[in-house]
């Protein structure tokens, strides 16, 4: 409001307080108070975990013929390798990641000046070393840039800490955590998944339209409903095995998915018998077999806890400046690139608590270059930091027909809430002492390596 100005008493005041009020005015009197804007928030840091580009289903074609009537299709590559065309989906998609980062100032519209403060980091596969690469090249095009890796073939504790040697689980406790979750029966599996699992077989063997498959399948081949189901113990990074309809169906449906998002079509994709549609249900599967075996916390912390250390100590080194032993990369990194597995990111998933749901896919799925990422934000007034983490991945059209990724035309995204943070703030902000309390909640230190 304006200020009020002492009046004038009597007639002088009738006749002359309008005028008075006019030139107090244009003189200068001081008007409404101005609402001082605090500075916007800054990007200071960010860390992508990653999933490899698409590639080739890790089964041979020898495996997966033995549960359809028509043989699969031929890779151009090896199992389990990426692809061409997956290259170059994770080419577009780090283009994309420096425009995003441009635009939030964390790094510059050209040139190779912040290569340097930016680190990659990939498992000792051929998928996730490519992968790393293509992200390279995309994010920084002609820059030299090295991707961090141990040795081809070995166990990277980081991917696969049990086995790379890190303190064996407790695999009785994982197999009863997975029994529990289905009330001991692993039977109604089968029942609750049944309609999806009779659409798969049809797709396998041609089966019509509406009508069931003869069963035990056609002569020769193998039935999805063949072996019942039961959970076991596992080995290595396994900690409990799964048998039976939906682990098959899972590998299976994954492997439509690869042929879809390669761009494949005619009898190359499903013999002419799976489109988006029936893919969305299809893999209702695969990630019904992922929540299971890979998000069940007594299984995923385990996994998780050592990637979940070091992640978090990558963070606090950007926050503090300074060194923190068990960092990736080093003081002074703007953005940390660390590509793995679904598996892997399921397993910080189940750990954490955390979901995410993307128009078209399944609860907390994890196509092929999708990606978990933690920001790290400061606030310049009072130099608080907060994280916000979220859930990135092309969408399956933006796969299929290898579509530029831009940022009015960008890759799907979910916020994700983190509920030890238990916050209401936009975008589900956390502030830095309550997200890294609650992931050091969620990380066991006996299956922590140094």
């Amino acid at each position: 409001m304006i200020e009020a100005a002492r009046k004038p008493s009597g007639v002088v005041a009738a006749k002359y307080g309008l005028w008075a009020a006019a030139v107090l005015l244009l003189a200068g009197c001081p008007g409404p108070a101005q609402e001082t804007k605090s500075p916007p928030s800054e990007l200071k840091f960010t860390l992508i975990f990653s999933r490899h580009g698409v590639r080739s289903p890790i089964w041979t074609n020898e495996q997966l013929d033995q549960y359809s009537a028509e043989p699969w299709p031929k890779w151009d590559v090896p199992p389990g390798y990426l692809t061409p065309h997956g290259e170059k989906l994770m080419r577009l998609f780090g283009a994309y990641d420096r425009a995003y980062f441009v635009r939030a100032g964390l790094l510059s519209a050209n040139g190779c000046s912040e290569a340097g403060q930016v680190f990659f980091s990939a498992d000792t596969d051929e998928r996730t070393i490519h992968t790393a690469r293509a992200l390279a090249a995309g994010m920084l095009p002609g820059c030299p840039v090295v991707v961090h890796s141990q040795l081809k073939w070995t166990h990277d504790a980081l991917f696969s800490p049990f086995e790379a040697g890190i303190a064996p689980p407790d695999r009785r406790l994982a197999v009863a955590a997975t029994l529990g979750r289905i009330g001991n029966n692993p039977a109604a599996l089968e029942d609750l998944y049944r309609p999806a699992l009779e659409t798969l077989e049809r797709v396998l063997l041609g089966c019509p339209a509406g009508t069931p498959c003869p069963p035990g399948g056609k002569a020769s081949k193998k039935s999805l409903f063949r072996e019942p189901t039961s959970i076991a113990p596992g080995q290595g990074d396994h900690l409990a095995v799964m048998n039976g309809p939906l682990q098959t169906a899972g590998t299976i449906s994954e492997s439509f998915r690869l042929e879809y998002t390669n761009g494949m079509a005619g009898r190359n994709l499903g013999w002419g018998r799976v489109d988006e549609s029936s893919l969305r249900e299809l893999l209702s599967l695969h990630a019904a077999q992922a929540n299971l075996m890979w998000q069940t916390p007594a299984l995923a912390r385990p996994l998780a806890s050592n990637l979940l250390s070091h992640i978090l100590k990558t963070m606090e080194q950007a926050v503090r400046g300074r060194a923190v032993p068990g960092a990736l990369g080093k003081p002074g990194d703007r953005v940390a690139v660390v590509v793995g597995h679904d598996t892997n990111i399921s397993n910080m998933a189940g750990a954490l608590g955390i979901s995410w749901l993307i128009q078209g896919l399944p609860w907390s799925d994890t196509p092929p270059g999708g990606a978990l990422v933690f920001e790290v934000w400061r606030e310049p007034s009072s130099g608080e930091y907060s994280v916000r983490t979220y859930f990135v991945c092309q969408t399956l059209d933006q796969m299929r027909r290898a579509l530029p990724l831009t940022l009015d035309s960008p890759p799907a995204r979910a916020p994700i809430f983190v509920p030890a943070c238990g916050t209401t703030r936009e975008g589900f902000a956390c502030d830095w002492v309550t997200f890294r309390s609650a992931v050091e909640g969620a990380i066991e230190p006996a299956f922590v390596k140094p």
